[in-house]
């Protein structure tokens, strides 16, 4: 009795919350028809979008990107890290990983600018997760110890609990399963006592996932606490993953009323789970289908186990494939359809040495041609054992002309291969001819822009600067009228400028600190100089490059693509800001610019004919490196270079 009335009481409790929610939402969405064109408009735009998250993406989106117009008209700054970041929860919701990872790194660039330590910690948290989920392991690892240091530097108690909930993934995805539990049990207890329910959240369903296989029963606790929790706090993803993840671990259990149980939940929660949340719906038809099973109700099992399959098979969502191919095998089985069920743990082996979609369907192929292979094998089997009777001629001739028939598709293949390799050979010393061709070129060029800049600087510039000494000398045993003065006044000006521009010219040509302190500190001069310019607001952001060594021809191309990069976005983009990153991981450097200028169509780059980008192109040859460039209109360009040392 006394749980029944704690259970009414938190029904009731839910049930005002989200009336109350509600009633706010409107009240909002009331005001905004008649709200000024100020910052005002912005604060109740992001309240608009902070409320819909997590129960309408979509809207969410929608509003946020009015805030984000709004911002940009009114030049709002101290609007944007929250708008950016929105849109990282946002699309990270939606399951759209790349668009997070965007907005994500802008966000990350505004927080620098800001000089705000929490709104960095905040921002490598997020990139976490998000490379997590891109597979990008080494840079997920990398951004989970930058959000910890920060996060433990400033002391923020509201995000500490994430922090060990990330951990134990990582950990537990590295297979070190017992620090992987001591940071879950860190998270949720860290959670509890600052009220971070989110992290506490985050933290108690990776705990679970650490203790699957090796203590079922304490992962079966902790998934339950997620669930009430979850329900408690409305996060609706927290509960749909609680949900199944105790669903499975029930079925694999025999616990047929725990499973109803579940299944029955997720039924009536079916209306509040995300639409894109395409693996969350798979693995529901997978409970489903696991109720079914448990009661012997068969055919519709199958049915649900099959809706689920499709769903994964469309988007190449492999978790839910496997555990289905798994079910649907148990299933055939337990129908005594033993060559169905085989079929099933067939595919499950393929998927699992195979985990993508395509192979999955080469190798549903390769069953099907398999099975036709084997029925024309026994036809000609049977067919050659009544010819044997009949003519024990005619069967040696047989196999005569198919072995003389193999032999010669077997010749033609070995021909045919030999010129494939041939061919390749020569392709590939065409390119190492131009490899070498591209090298002597740049490194010529290099050369005489060396020189040429220190006959400049030490030539030239020592003679103007001689001039301008004899000058001034001059000037003091000369008696001259106020205009001759005056004259001579403006040459010495000309003169300076003179002395100035030939110093730039030959610090364009080989820039001095290129050449004394390195890569790291030439890019970090030259985004400088442009920012003095007031042309183009550039930031420079380098990670890991204090210690980096490398051939000083590699540096000065490195320095001349960044350059040139820059240089085109002043001439042809119509910018007011660009990034600059080079990141150093172990022998690997990555170089990023991206700005927010008008963009372009990528496709006129394999036409291009223009000085600039075939010099870009040569170096990125040169350097035997990866390029990738990306570009919408209106949305910026964003360049990508990755390279060994």
């Amino acid at each position: 009795m006394r749980h029944i009335i704690i259970l009414m009481f938190t029904l009731l409790k839910l049930t005002y919350g989200c009336q109350a929610q509600d009633d706010e939402l409107n009240g909002l969405l009331v005001k905004l028809p008649v709200a000024k064109e100020d910052t005002s408009k912005i604060k109740l735009l992001l309240q608009i979008q902070d409320q819909y998250l997590d129960a309408d993406n979509d809207s969410a989106l929608y509003y946020n990107k009015t805030a984000e117009v709004l911002i940009n008209k009114l030049h709002a700054k101290i609007f944007r890290y929250q708008c950016y970041h929105a849109f990282v929860k946002i699309y990270h919701a939606k399951f759209d990983n790349e668009n997070a990872v965007h907005y994500c790194l802008k966000a990350i660039d505004v927080a620098a600018k800001n000089k705000d330590d929490f709104q960095r910690a905040n921002s490598f948290r997020a990139l976490f997760s998000l490379y997590f989920n891109l597979g990008k392991k080494d840079s997920a690892i990398k951004y989970s110890a930058y959000a910890m240091e920060l996060t433990e530097k400033i002391r923020d108690t509201n995000n500490i609990a994430t922090m060990y909930g990330n951990l134990c993934r990582i950990y537990n995805e590295l297979e070190l399963h017992d620090k992987a539990v001591e940071f879950g049990k860190k998270g949720i207890e860290l959670g509890e006592r600052y009220k971070d329910y989110k992290g506490m959240l985050i933290s108690m369903n990776n705990l679970g996932n650490s203790y699957i296989g090796t203590d079922n029963n304490a992962a079966l606790k902790i998934f339950e606490r997620q669930l009430i929790a979850g329900k408690q706090h409305k996060r609706i993803r927290s509960v749909s993953n609680a949900l199944i993840n105790l669903g499975i671990i029930y079925y694999n259990l025999g616990d047929a009323g725990n499973v109803d149980r579940i299944a029955k939940l997720m039924k009536e929660m079916e209306s509040q789970f995300d639409e894109a949340d395409l693996s969350g719906t798979s693995y529901r038809f997978l409970i489903y289908g696991h109720d079914h099973t448990l009661h012997g109700r068969y055919a519709q099992a199958e049915e649900n186990y099959l809706s689920g399959l499709k769903i994964a098979q469309n988007d190449t969502i492999t978790g839910p494939m496997q555990n289905l191919f798994l079910a649907l095998s148990a299933l055939k089985y337990a129908q005594q359809d033993f060559a169905a069920g085989s079929i099933y743990d067939t595919r499950w082996d393929s998927l699992n040495e195979s985990m993508r979609k395509k192979e999955m369907a080469e190798y549903a192929m390769d069953l099907e041609a398999k099975y036709q292979t084997e029925r024309k094998e026994a036809k000609i089997s049977l067919q050659a054992a009544q010819l044997k009777q009949q003519s024990i001629i005619n069967y040696i001739l047989f196999i005569g002309v198919a072995s003389l028939l193999i032999i010669s598709i077997l010749l033609f293949i070995n021909y045919r291969n030999k010129q494939k390799l041939q061919q390749q050979h020569i392709k590939k010393l065409e390119t190492q001819q131009q490899l070498t061709a591209t090298e002597a070129v740049l490194k010529g060029e290099e050369q005489e822009r060396s020189r040429i800049a220190k006959d400049l600087h030490d030539g030239l510039g020592g003679m103007l600067s001689g001039i301008k000494y004899s000058f001034s000398n001059m000037k003091g045993n000369l008696v001259m009228t106020p205009e001759n003065a005056q004259a001579f006044e403006r040459s010495m000006d000309m003169l300076d400028s003179s002395i100035r521009e030939m110093r730039r010219v030959a610090h364009n040509m080989m820039p001095e600190a290129l050449v004394k302190f390195g890569l790291d500190t030439a890019l970090k001069d030259f985004c400088n100089d442009i920012n003095q310019t007031g042309a183009l607001k550039v930031s420079y952001q380098s990670f890991g490059m204090e210690d980096a060594v490398m051939e000083q021809t590699t540096a000065i191309t490195i320095y001349r693509i960044v350059q040139e990069l820059i240089n085109n976005t002043m001439k042809h983009a119509d910018a007011r800001t660009a990034v600059v990153q080079v990141t150093k991981t172990g022998n690997r450097i990555s170089i990023t610019t991206e700005d927010d200028g008008k963009g372009f169509d990528t496709a006129i780059l394999n036409q291009a004919k223009g000085i600039g980008w075939s010099n870009i192109q040569n170096r990125v040859d040169f350097l035997k490196a990866d390029l990738d460039v990306r570009s919408d209109k209106d949305k910026g360009t964003s360049v990508h270079i990755e390279l060994n040392i």
